[in-house]
């Protein structure tokens, strides 16, 4: 099987001959450290082990041009709708057609993210603009939900071009909204401000032949995931998260076949011993494995701090484990 054709069998609770495996990246100083501990100049860890390719679409979500010192007012409503246009050629990479070109005869997973979630939609790029954007939740509503319209109208914008031209694998939205104890907004305030739009990116996606939609979420989302299902996320992608709220078998007890599942392992253990790797791998991934749709890997990207034997014992592990599954 090719790699894309792996990532839908799984999602779909097929018979893929292995489930994917999607590494986040391996930054280059993680690769210095890792040569320091042994591994090969010239080796890619990624070609150690079975590997599933992913490519992100490069299309900017971002105001166009920047925005400095926005303010979430009237006037700054208008400036945002200005920086918003889905057609703006300096959105699109320049090189577009030959993406296309490119894409259209690949093998791997072709994923589109589509928004950035109620922060950064709220110019918030630093901790001193946090409130700037949590008081017109209360004092101006209307132009908080003028603000989300505006961020789906361009994610439309950009769904119908790339669908005119190339099949995606799965739309993407980025949630990085909670802290470790719970979301940053409530379920009500999720509900009033960012489903409408993310419903209607959604019900466009599904009307062009787009099945799965990840939320990719940070910290702790578990209050809002009741809304998120509902608006029609079927795919769920927790990074960073907290592991007792987040916990992937207790998700699926929960939202059942209804929500796909990718990551759920403990990043942190790969810091620790080798006996808790394993710990936690047996222990979490065979019931997801043996139920299906579900993507196992860290719920992080592995940094220079994560000791290369102890990544190797991981990504070993893990193939033990599919593979034990999978033959059950």
């Amino acid at each position: 099987m090719t790699s894309r054709q792996r990532f839908h069998e799984t999602l779909s609770y097929g018979a893929p001959d292995r489930v994917p495996y999607f590494e986040e990246g391996l930054r280059d100083e993680v690769l210095e450290e890792w040569r320091r501990q042994g591994l090969p100049v010239g080796v890619d860890p990624c070609e150690l082990f079975e590997t599933d390719r992913r490519e992100r679409i490069p299309v900017s979500l971002d105001p166009i041009p920047g925005l400095k010192d926005w303010q979430p007012d009237a006037e700054g409503v208008k400036q945002l709708a200005r920086c918003l246009d889905p057609h703006d050629p300096r959105r699109w990479p320049d090189d577009w057609d030959e993406c296309v070109k490119r894409w259209r005869d690949r093998e791997h997973v072709l994923e589109l993210p589509l928004h950035r979630g109620f922060f950064l939609t709220m110019q918030v790029h630093a901790w001193d603009q946090f409130l700037n954007a949590l008081f017109p939740l209360m004092d101006t509503p209307d132009l908080v939900r003028e603000v989300f319209d505006l961020a789906a109208r361009c994610s439309l914008g950009i769904l119908d071009r790339v669908l005119s031209e190339v099949e995606v694998d799965y739309v993407s939205f980025s949630e990085p909204i909670g802290g470790n104890d719970r979301p940053l907004l409530s379920p009500a305030q999720y509900e009033a401000f960012l489903l409408p739009g993310y419903r209607a990116i959604i019900d466009a996606a599904r009307q062009r032949g787009v099945q799965w939609f990840c939320w990719t979420t940070y910290a702790n989302g578990r209050p809002l995931l009741p809304g998120v299902v509902a608006a029609g996320f079927n795919v769920l992608w927790a990074c960073e998260a907290e592991t007792r709220a987040m916990d992937y078998r207790s998700i699926r007890a929960e939202f059942g076949r209804d929500l796909r599942l990718i990551g759920g392992i403990d990043l942190d253990v790969l810091l620790r011993s080798k006996e808790e790797v394993e710990q936690e791998i047996r222990t979490k991934a065979p019931p997801l494995l043996a139920d299906g749709g579900y993507l196992p890997l860290a719920d992080g990207r592995v940094r220079k701090n994560v000791p290369f034997e102890h990544y190797r014992f991981y990504r070993e592990l893990l193939a033990e484990v599919a593979t034990t599954a999978r033959a059950c």
